[in-house]
């Protein structure tokens, strides 16, 4: 235990634009994004990649845009939209969850990326940018990544981003009927900086080729600091 001197509440992430090199991440509205993100992560082609979500799969439109906005209105969920830069096109979507303003707390979640996002730098900006965005800008404390201990994927994308394994919530939730135990993970204040810097270097133009892939791993860049 260690005192905090002079804390106060932190302002509420997900209501402003976070703009990077080759994304834009923008609060979800109806009348701008419905369309775009529907084409991105809706429909039956898209399915799979709601298997973990607690929402969806969708197979129209106007039920996508509904559950984003009840999520928002009843479970706190600030949604952003994640949009390449320079034509516009959607891309996908992630979510400020659990978001504590007293303590300085927040989760990242319902992360729902398109197939052409997937596995891409612009996967790893957005995903940059949400993180800087409460430390940086908003001075928050502790940033967190919860998924079903059963997803794989999602266990291995949150140590390559940089967080910290700490453990199952077993029996957590029962989602879609079925059983859901929890893979706990989380970035805090003090680990940022080192992890920030290896976003910045992984994220440098020269780290790719003509053909867009890596040259460097991000684990190699923050494992060199």
């Amino acid at each position: 235990m260690f005192d905090i001197p002079n804390w106060q509440p932190k302002a509420r992430p997900g209501v402003v634009c976070l703009e990077g090199r080759n994304v834009t991440l923008e609060p979800f509205d109806v009348a701008t994004h419905c369309d775009g993100l529907f084409h991105a992560v809706g429909g039956e082609e898209n399915a799979d990649l709601w298997q973990y979500i607690p929402l969806g799969p969708f197979a129209d439109k106007t039920t996508l845009c509904h559950a984003l906005r009840e999520a928002n209105r009843h479970q706190g969920w600030q949604t952003l939209v994640i949009r390449k830069v320079g034509d516009g096109e959607v891309l996908g979507m992630a979510s400020y969850m659990r978001i504590r303003e007293a303590h300085g707390s927040a989760e990242v979640g319902c992360v729902v990326f398109g197939h052409a996002l997937q596995r891409t730098r612009e996967a790893t900006e957005a995903i940059a940018l949400m993180t800087e965005h409460v430390f940086d800008d908003l001075g928050y404390r502790r940033f967190e990544w919860k998924c079903n201990a059963a997803n794989e994927a999602s266990k291995r994308a949150a140590i390559r981003f940089g967080y910290s394994f700490e453990g199952i919530f077993r029996n957590d939730m029962v989602m879609k009927g079925k059983n859901r135990d929890t893979a706990w993970y989380s970035i805090i204040d003090r680990e940022w900086p080192d992890i920030r810097a290896a976003y910045q270097f992984w994220l440098r133009p020269e780290n790719f080729g003509e053909d867009g892939k890596q040259k460097a791993r991000l684990e190699a860049y923050r494992s060199a600091l």
